[in-house]
């Protein structure tokens, strides 16, 4: 592709104008692999903010008129825009975000296949005709728009993360502000600017960059936003949620995991290393639904250590940009330390660094793909997320004792498993306490099927038909003539 893609100064989006922040405030932009400014953002304020409320408050009201068939060619419009434009966007997410730019252009296609799935939804959004009880009664379910939506997204996936929220929003019929993420600014601009471009009336949509807790501390109360959507960590989203709830507010919430992968023995133990440890450093690990606790049946331990370990030394690390690159650099200076701390934990604690375990040179926030063995429960790496290119392993002996592992902590994403019974598979998909589980292959995410966790991972679907739903109201009306 090009490489003349030059790094914009990314603006906000407010009633349909692209412009500065008010008082002219902005922040740079760092290049993760080069540690280098290459841009800016802009930072609103308050005053940035009553604006873009005011103006989602009268794009709602267009927006909801507006029908569901015209929505969805609009919608499948932006779609087109931004296949047309994936590699130049591709080249600033990597530029912005660290990863290979061939993941960068996957995640942006994705993003319009997202869209034509939200498109063809907004035109079965239907509501129901229930049986009435008494003669001449017609007992209907009509399904309106929640209101104008306020939607938080982080640095991970700027695309992906972006495209859910702003689609399940505008199939339903409602207006949205989104909160971008400050460090990868550009990436999610381009997506809002194919909305734009295809014809998106304005005040439907708009972008802001700032202080993430400024912004979600004025918007989620404000009276004008009526629902909520948030990605990102626990602790956070449980502060959000609790805001929400003290305004009534309906939330969507996807939330962190420590996703566990349980091999069993009679698994293809070979095939099942190769294909989830290459999934394992995806993204560098930055990722919700990562891998990241691996449950080996004990007769196959070794076998898919020595597999995964061999998966993880022949990774690629370097700049995204360059040809041949499989794992970028991590996407910001705060995941380094993290990461470390991690790591000497265990070892402090016994455990065994099989490979990796260190930065890569001084310059840019590269680290080794890091497998680590001999870990026990105690250790931190077990019990926090370790959003980084880092992945335990741990033998078991039966059925039981996996199950409990995979369930013993409060997160519930992502879950993973390979064996070759049809029972096994069952019972596994049954009793591991996770909002997802794919068995024997990769098959989440993708946009037709729901993607959300339980307990401390978040409640809602940000996938399939059931997504829409958290932006519609179900108005039930009953009528007996006259």
């Amino acid at each position: 592709m090009s490489s003349d893609v030059t790094y914009p100064d990314v603006q906000l989006h407010i009633d349909g104008v692209w412009r500065d922040a008010d008082g002219g405030r902005r922040i740079p932009v760092i290049n993760p692999a080069t540690e280098e400014e290459i841009g800016t953002v802009a930072h609103c304020s308050i005053s940035d903010l009553d604006e873009a409320l005011a103006a989602t408050e009268r794009g709602f009201a267009t927006w909801s008129r507006t029908s569901a068939f015209e929505r969805s060619k609009l919608m499948r419009k932006a779609a087109d825009i931004l296949r047309e434009r994936a590699n130049a966007i591709a080249r600033l997410m990597t530029l912005e975000q660290g990863k290979p730019l061939p993941e960068a252009r996957m995640e942006t296609l994705a993003a319009a296949d997202v869209i034509d799935w939200f498109a063809e939804e907004a035109r079965r959004a239907y509501g129901r005709v229930i049986p009435a009880r008494a003669p001449g009664v017609y007992q209907l379910v009509i399904k309106e728009p929640v209101g104008p939506v306020a939607a938080f997204t982080p640095w991970n996936f700027p695309i992906n993360q972006v495209v859910r929220k702003l689609c399940g929003a505008l199939a339903a019929g409602c207006s949205i502000i989104v909160k971008a993420p400050e460090e990868t600014p550009a990436s999610p601009a381009e997506l809002i600017r194919a909305f734009v471009d295809a014809g998106v009336p304005k005040g439907v949509i708009a972008l802001v960059y700032g202080v993430p807790a400024e912004v979600s501390e004025y918007l989620i109360p404000h009276p004008v936003i009526r629902k909520i959507t948030f990605t990102g960590s626990t602790p956070v989203g449980k502060k959000l949620a609790a805001l929400a709830g003290a305004h009534m507010k309906r939330v969507t919430m996807e939330l962190g995991g420590h996703s566990p992968v349980i091999v069993f023995d009679d698994a293809d133990v070979q095939a099942a290393a190769k294909q989830i440890a290459t999934a394992k450093f995806r993204n560098a690990g930055q990722v919700c639904v990562s891998p990241t606790r691996f449950l080996v049946q004990e007769k196959v331990y070794e076998q898919f250590v020595d597999t995964f370990v061999s998966v993880a030394k022949a990774v690629k690390v370097g700049n995204g940009l360059d040809e041949g690159t499989t794992m970028g650099p991590l996407a910001n200076d705060r995941r380094i330390p993290a990461m470390e701390a991690l790591i000497a934990d265990a070892r402090q604690q016994g455990a065994e660094v099989r490979t990796g375990g260190s930065r890569i040179g001084n310059k840019g926030y590269f680290f080794e793909p890091t497998v680590v063995t001999g870990v026990t429960r105690q250790m931190r790496m077990m019990n926090e997320e370790p959003f980084g290119p880092l992945a335990m392993l741990l033998p078991f002996a039966d059925f039981d004792e996996a199950i409990t592992e995979a369930n013993r902590l409060p997160y519930g994403l992502a879950s993973y498993a390979y064996t070759s019974s049809a029972k096994t598979a069952q019972a596994v998909a049954h009793q591991v306490q996770a909002g997802m589980m794919t068995i024997n292959h990769l098959g989440l995410a993708l946009p037709e099927v729901p993607f959300g966790g339980v307990r401390d991972s978040g409640y809602g679907s940000e996938g399939g038909s059931e997504a829409i739903e958290a932006y519609l109201n179900p108005k039930f009306v009953s009528q007996a003539g006259v």
